[in-house]
């Protein structure tokens, strides 16, 4: 551990722990938080490094203690120190969804059982009892993630300025769209729930659930759109289509008549993983041209993907919107 924010990590977890302590680099993520591997004889943990005002370590511990009573698996807190912005948490090891997909061997849990445990989980979240300071998700927030793809992508990734008449052209195609998502039934919702974010600790089930700490209340379809239209996999629509209905059999009688039948909650579904992948485009070029994690700009030609497969099914053509047609400049 080379910079002061390392050592301070190593020096807090060997007063807890002891010096025979061995903290190694884990892995960062989309924001300033990053992950350490603590090694002490036979046993592991996760050291969470969240500076004090750039992360907010209390709303982790927040979502986390809930998300814990409500039964999802999320990591276990064995010690925290808020004041540094440390914490020590339990270790669901290295293998995601996405790297479990990935792996040769995959005799023990199949993709089906995978979606069954994930559905499980989902729904256990939105039937909880949410902390009263979560943010909503509003149409506002939706806008403001929209920006992204107009500030990030479109002059950074995609070459293309854009007049303030094309820019107004985008959000009149959009808001309506958008405010369609609003109109939806509001449940807790994680808001990152994919295969970069469910871990199967030891290679098994249940799964590890992570990244939880920007949990909002919003669209009782974000979560699940999050999952059968991940930026980081490709499931046929037949198989998304199936899972869906499956969630949309199990909601609760008072979401569930607020959609005249399956098509019209599929449509749903469809429309805010539309607006998800809008955001994600944007997210990815910010990442790698503000953040220099070049590495996210490999994320955005399935994404984009995504995003066309959806303006095709809600009937959205290029004309309605050219904006989000505009391809990457390279690539």
């Amino acid at each position: 551990m080379s910079d002061r924010r390392c050592r301070q990590g190593s020096d807090w977890v060997k007063s807890l722990l002891g010096e025979d302590a061995v903290v190694q680099i884990l892995a960062g993520d989309a924001s300033f938080r990053r992950y350490f591997r603590v090694l002490q004889g036979s046993e592991c943990f996760v050291l969470m490094d969240a500076p004090p005002g750039k992360e907010d370590i209390s709303s982790f511990l927040t979502v986390q203690a809930w998300l814990m009573a409500a039964g999802l698996r999320v990591p276990k807190l064995i010690h925290e120190d808020r004041d540094q912005g440390f914490l020590l948490l339990e270790d669901f090891g290295d293998r995601t969804w996405a790297l479990y997909l990935m792996s040769k061997n995959k005799q023990a849990v199949s993709l089906d059982d995978l979606f069954r445990d994930a559905l499980s989980q989902l729904t256990a979240l939105q039937s909880s009892d949410p902390p009263t300071s979560l943010p909503r998700f509003d149409i506002a927030r939706m806008q403001q993630e929209c920006d992204l793809y107009l500030d990030w992508y479109l002059p950074r990734v995609a070459g293309c300025s854009t007049a303030e008449s094309e820019q107004e052209s985008f959000y009149q195609a959009v808001l309506p769209l958008l405010k369609e998502i609003e109109s939806l039934p509001y449940v807790p919702v994680h808001l990152d729930y994919h295969s970069r974010n469910l871990m199967l600790p030891g290679g098994a089930l249940p799964l590890g659930v992570i990244d939880f700490q920007d949990a909002v209340i919003g669209p009782v379809t974000y979560d699940l759109a999050s999952l059968l239209y991940d930026c980081y996999q490709h499931y046929p629509e037949e198989a998304r289509r199936l899972w869906s209905r499956k969630f949309y059999d199990s909601l609760a009688l008072e979401k569930s008549v607020l959609f005249d039948d399956f098509e019209q909650w599929h449509r749903s579904l469809r429309l805010t993983a539309m607006q998800r992948h809008i955001k994600a485009i944007g997210i990815f070029a910010r990442l790698a041209h503000r953040d220099r994690k070049h590495q996210f700009l490999g994320e955005i030609p399935l994404t984009r993907l995504h995003l066309l497969e959806e303006l095709d099914y809600l009937g959205l053509k290029q004309h309605d919107s050219p904006l989000l047609y505009v391809a990457p400049e390279h690539g």
